[in-house]
């Protein structure tokens, strides 16, 4: 095995066209007419029987590397992938365009896994789905050897590698491919990875010279924001309200957080439902179906949820915390916008976050079977992901700017004009300077003996048993933020801790204390910049007017509920019936024959087929039947 060698960066070079067969082909499965930077040269590496490394962010259209050579060829393939949920969102997608593609997993019957081998026995096949555990444990191994199967895409490949912010122990096993079938080729595809997980991923896969293609980590159609965190339920209400009866995903940290503020939702009106890995089985898929299928707007989860979710018009991926790394970061909100329109990403920040994620990381250490010198080096590589989080957090700098230096590509433009900092909804707090003052010298006042939430009762004049029992009510700098919230205190004293003029001890029961920078403040000799802690006044973008140009959205509503019949019906999420770029272009073009139906993007020969009156009917007023 050498290492990654050919490698092609798509902010660089865009790749060479697609050849004609490959052409035919999506025209007739998809009705597309151009392939997005990289999939051609991940096609063609495909269809040449070179092994190839593919890193493309999500929504990039990773999942055409490996749908479309089996089809130009006539070969049966494998996808290797993580989580059933996943495989049945694309075999559904698949299915709807008339695809010949099946998944063994599981959650079949004996009956049903018995026919999928019986239709991949047959050659009847273009693409099998199933889980690495599966692949190795089950002999079907034996089956594609007499199938032939010359190809193996590992989907979420990042799972392989011990540095990968999602390793998965059972990703190991598929290193026996190579031995099994020498003459096969394997495809990595992965949506995050930095250097040091590609690497990784080529040696455990025993990649032969692959081709290394690169894409673009920045995603353009997503805005990007970070709000200082004041009062949680109300920001996210308000965030919500942009989004009113669009596909949303609302992250907690903890379980507890997850029902409570899907409940407070819920009462509020919006259709919003928990999930988190502590719920009945049966509830989560409920969840994840109602979600697919357009009942439920609002998913309010924990991290369980999210991979496999294949759904692409997620307007909304709201963060209530900070997640624990700009990987995990990057993968979560790159399930909002994967079909291309424009979508927000939204991060709720307070650095008390910082300090819940450094104990529970020390607290998972300590429970581990690892040996004291293991649990330091689990400790210090997982502060070094959470500080990076930090940092992007805190910068007042272009987000998609920071995002791409970050996965080591330079970003292109002095400003992207989609994220909250190039858009200059950033406030400086008036007075900036007096106020951290203040703060300081409370936190000075009480002997730097007590923490955040105290030192504010304080400063806010709040009498309470703990400020009474110590005589703080008795302090000069008892009252002198007696305006403000608690919450909002609370966020300037984490801002002060943030920009390092603040200090705070370790451990469960912190305590804020002062620095060196904390005497300069009080002294005069330095500046002090604080954000005004808001819900956001968000601003219409670029692109989300580029994406509604000209749509006529009388009609696209009428045809997302043409599309909700139709799922229901068919028992399929909405989604795989047409996704919304489709609904727009429809709305957008109002085509008056199947010839000018076909001309729409993702309109192809069996959507035409299965579609096409009912949805010219519409176009012209006429109500569809599912």
């Amino acid at each position: 095995m050498s290492s990654p060698t050919a490698t092609r960066d798509a902010a660089e070079d865009p790749g060479p066209h697609a050849d004609p067969r490959i052409a035919e082909v999506l025209s007739r499965w998809w009705g597309f007419d151009t392939l997005r930077p990289l999939q051609a040269d991940a096609i063609a590496a495909a269809l040449a029987g070179r092994d190839s490394l593919v890193v493309m962010p999500t929504g990039g259209g990773k999942s055409l590397c490996y749908q479309v050579p089996p089809l130009v060829g006539e070969t049966t393939d494998v996808v290797v992938s993580p989580l059933v949920a996943l495989m049945k969102d694309q075999v559904d997608a698949l299915e709807a365009i008339g695809y010949p593609a099946a998944a063994l997993h599981g959650g079949m019957s004996p009956e049903e896994r018995a026919a999928v081998r019986d239709r991949l026995a047959a050659g009847e096949l273009r693409l099998l789905f199933t889980a690495p555990e599966r692949l190795v444990n089950t002999g079907l191994l034996d089956l594609l050897a007499r199938v032939g199967v010359k190809r193996f895409a590992i989907d979420e490949a990042h799972c392989i590698s011990q540095w990968g912010h999602d390793f998965r122990p059972e990703y190991r096993q598929l290193a026996l491919l190579r031995d099994r079938f020498p003459a096969a080729s394997i495809h990595a595809f992965t949506a995050t990875a930095t250097p040091r997980v590609r690497d990784d991923i080529a040696r455990q896969l025993a990649l032969r010279s692959p081709a290394t293609l690169i894409g673009t980590f920045d995603r353009p159609n997503l805005v990007y924001r970070v709000v200082p965190r004041a009062d949680r339920v109300a920001q996210v209400l308000k965030i919500l309200g942009r989004h009113r009866g669009e596909a949303s995903i609302v992250y907690c940290i903890s379980r507890k957080e997850t029902e409570r503020l899907a409940a407070r939702l819920a009462a509020e009106g919006l259709l919003a439902r928990p999930y988190h890995a502590g719920l009945d089985a049966r509830e989560r898929h409920a969840t994840q179906e109602a979600f697919a299928s357009e009942t439920i707007d609002v998913v309010v989860a924990t991290v369980a949820f999210g991979m496999g979710i294949d759904r692409s018009d997620v307007r909304l991926v709201l963060h209530t915390s900070l997640p624990k790394s700009l990987e995990a970061y990057q993968q979560e909100t790159g399930r909002a916008g994967r079909d291309g329109l424009a979508a927000e990403c939204v991060l709720l920040y307070s650095s008390a976050d910082v300090f819940s994620w450094e104990s529970l990381v020390r607290k998972s250490a300590a429970e581990s079977e690892l040996d004291a010198a293991e649990q330091e080096k689990l400790c210090a590589a997982q502060a070094e992901h959470l500080h990076a989080m930090r940092r992007y957090a805190q910068a007042a700098r272009c987000r998609h700017a920071a995002l791409s230096e970050y996965f080591g590509q330079a970003y292109p433009a002095a400003s992207c004009g989609a994220c909250d900092v190039c858009l200059g909804e950033t406030n400086s707090l008036p007075d900036a300077t007096v106020t951290a003052q203040k703060i300081l010298s409370c936190v000075a006042r009480v002997g730097e003996r007590f923490g955040v939430r105290h030192v504010c009762e304080v400063l806010r004049g709040a009498k309470t048993e703990g400020v009474l029992r110590h005589g703080h009510d008795r302090l000069s700098t008892f009252g002198l933020l007696v305006n403000l919230e608690q919450r909002t205190a609370e966020n300037l004293v984490h801002q002060l801790l943030d920009q390092g003029l603040l200090a705070r001890t370790p451990g469960d029961r912190p305590v804020v204390t002062l620095n060196d920078k904390s005497w300069e403040v009080l002294r005069g000799t330095r500046e002090v910049v604080l954000l005004e802690p808001r819900a956001g006044k968000a601003r219409t973008t670029q692109a989300d007017a580029d994406d509604w140009e000209g749509v006529d959205r009388d009609l696209f509503e009428r045809l997302r509920k043409w599309r909700r019949r139709v799922a229901e019906a068919r028992g399929k999420p909405a989604w795989t019936i047409l996704d919304d770029k489709a609904l727009r272009a429809i709305a957008r073009q109002k085509p008056a024959s199947p010839a000018a139906l076909l001309r729409c993007k993702g309109i192809g020969e069996k959507r035409l087929a299965d579609f096409g009156t009912a949805i010219l009917d519409l176009v012209v007023g006429k109500e569809a039947e599912p």
